[in-house]
């Protein structure tokens, strides 16, 4: 079992992203997610934390469970988290950009969180972002870090 989750709520072709002001991953925008409590189910999980970050009332048949990801080494301990994409269409607006105790919510457009010019989201999204959103498989994904350097991503199906 692996400590923490990793949402993107998507509608059309908008992702809601937070700009983290904390570690791992401080100063990037990112999904959304956060620690499972001891004996927490993962999907009560993220649907609890995007409850606490974006007051949305998420059911678990919005929630598709796209695998989870790992890593050698990194700032964050667990060392893994479950990754979920959300069905956001029928979620009322959210008036954004949006100041919480976690960062700052926005929606940003797929295209632009995917493109390799942009440095300011989390380095490894680019890898597993778009297999989420066109896949209905689940993946292992794990990143390989030299020290804060991402140098590899490997996808395994499972």
């Amino acid at each position: 079992m692996y400590a923490y989750t990793l949402a993107f709520i998507q509608k059309e072709d908008h992702i809601l992203m937070i700009n983290r002001e904390k570690k791992p991953w401080k100063g990037c925008w990112n999904g959304l997610g956060g620690k499972l409590k001891v004996g927490e189910d993962p999907v009560n999980s993220v649907i609890r934390e995007l409850f606490e970050e974006t007051s949305y009332q998420i059911t678990s048949e919005q929630v598709k469970d796209c695998g989870y990801l790992t890593w050698n080494t990194f700032d964050a301990n667990g060392q893994g988290l479950y990754l979920y994409l959300i069905d956001g269409k029928h979620l009322p607006d959210l008036k954004t950009p949006m100041h919480t105790a976690e960062g700052i919510l926005d929606w940003k457009m797929i295209s632009w969180i995917n493109d390799d010019a942009n440095v300011g989201v989390a380095h490894n999204i680019k890898y597993f972002l778009p297999t989420m959103i066109s896949s209905n498989h689940r993946y292992h994904y794990h990143c390989h870090f030299e020290g804060e350097t991402l140098v590899s991503v490997t996808k395994e199906l499972i």
